[in-house]
């Protein structure tokens, strides 16, 4: 009987694992180090602030996995015989595979920073840093959080909702500008304002102080100020967990190395989920996706080649979430932080300042290629379809109310949205014929 190890129990390997269960009766061991079971990484904030348990975090029962015939290990990996195809454990023990799948995720980034390993600090991706967090946040007066991206809106939150007062540094000019038009970067800076956090652009962390304890006690930035706190949160992005694998025979890069198969240089090894990256090109996608909703997809078209239906990962339109505060956000398809040579950016803001649509097209056929969405929702499959079948935008906005999510309970915005198409696209009217323009107007009576 073949067997299937897999190294890390995140939603890719597990994935993995529950398909390849589907499909076949091969044997199949699930190692991690972090927890015993399979638990939802994004709800870790939830946990913190009182929303969930974290046994509300497990999609599945305890005895799912031993009905399942799903071996689980306790253990850490110390290293990877790939010619002997075992593996050396922590506590000593070999275990050999047929067939290797390294699912090992990320780990919070650290730049050697002068204090960076005192107590008190710590980055937040998985379950031992939550348990650090509890420890480390009682009784704290002051928090300081560093990185501006969701890591670091979601750890500002989550103090917030233990009434400690958080200074937030985040070294652009604007919130996640790397990736955030300006409007929703703006719209962003005042959100997380409008909380009582003191927002800091265009700071940087010099050094974390000590308090001749070995806790923390302040941190200065390089401007030289130096602001009192007992907790410091490095949220400045992750990277892939693959330090253990870079002295062996396994090709490296940023992670590690794989096809469009998944597969590595080595052979009966995959890797799969954050971090993976791939040697090809796929069009509007990174070489290496830490997103929740792709690595579900790549445990479950790996487990579909390792039982037999060799597929390829073609993973489509892009799309992404998040929460910014009390602002929800979404993404399809490309949307850049600035209008680029070739496209228009049809952007509407609600008076109210906190809700906003972005429609990304061409100039040269109107084709719409992006959606950006803050604080309103759009229907996934129908904004997918607009993006794949290059529908031109004079087409999308007379059906943009086939977009809208549960339409009955919230406030819907097509006619604002289509007043400003001809307010601002110059060349609106040369891009579609009088007829068509026409027709739009007609339906929205504007």
């Amino acid at each position: 009987m073949k067997k299937i190890v897999i190294i890390g129990n995140g939603i890719s390997g597990i994935t993995a694992a529950r398909h390849i269960r589907k499909k076949s009766d091969y044997e199949i061991t699930v190692i991690s180090d972090e927890t015993d079971h399979f638990y939802s990484r994004t709800a870790l904030m939830y946990i913190y602030m009182g929303h969930m348990e974290y046994r509300h975090t497990k999609p599945y029962e305890d005895w799912f996995w031993k009905k399942n015939r799903i071996s689980l290990v306790r253990d850490y990996v110390k290293n990877i015989d790939f010619s002997a195809k075992k593996l050396s454990m922590r506590d000593g023990e070999a275990i050999s595979y047929d067939k290797l799948i390294i699912a090992v995720g990320s780990k919070p980034n650290k730049f050697g920073w002068p204090g960076e390993n005192l107590e008190g600090v710590t980055g937040l991706y998985g379950m031992p840093d939550l348990d650090y967090m509890e420890r480390y946040t009682k009784e704290v007066t002051h928090a300081v959080v560093l990185g501006g991206g969701l890591i670091g809106i979601e750890m500002v939150e989550m103090l917030l909702s233990r009434n400690i007062p958080v200074t937030f540094l985040v070294r652009e000019k604007s919130f996640w500008n790397r990736i955030l038009p300006p409007e929703e970067s703006e719209m962003v800076n005042r959100q997380i304002k409008a909380h009582h956090v003191d927002l800091r652009l265009s700071t940087e962390l010099e050094e974390i102080l000590d308090d001749g304890k070995g806790r923390v006690r302040a941190i200065s930035t390089k401007a030289g100020e130096e602001i009192t706190c007992q907790f410091v949160g490095l949220t400045v992005g992750v990277t892939p967990n693959v330090d253990f694998l870079r002295d062996t025979d396994l090709e490296i890069g940023r992670g590690v190395l794989v096809n469009e198969y998944f597969e590595t240089n080595q052979p009966d090894v995959y890797s799969i989920g954050d971090c993976a990256e791939f040697t090809v090109e796929f069009p509007g996608r990174k070489k290496i996706e830490q997103v929740w909703y792709t690595g579900r997809i790549h445990g479950e078209i790996l487990a579909a080649t390792l039982c037999g239906n060799r597929t390829a990962y073609q993973p489509g339109v892009w799309f992404n979430s998040a929460k910014f505060m009390d602002i929800e956000y979404q993404v399809y398809g490309e949307v850049s932080n600035e209008p680029q040579e070739h496209e228009q950016h049809l952007y509407w803001e609600h008076p109210d300042g906190q809700k906003s649509i972005r429609i990304v097209y061409s100039k040269q056929n109107g084709n719409v290629s992006g959606f950006n969405l803050m604080g309103v929702r759009y229907r996934h499959e129908v904004c997918e379809r607009w993006i794949k079948t290059k529908t031109p935008i004079w087409q999308v906005l007379p059906e943009l109310h086939l977009a809208n999510f549960d339409p009955e309970f919230f406030d819907t915005y097509e006619n604002q949205l289509i007043q400003t198409y001809y307010e601002v696209d110059e060349n609106a009217v040369q891009l579609e014929s009088k007829s068509k323009r026409k027709k739009i107007l007609n339906i929205f009576s504007l």
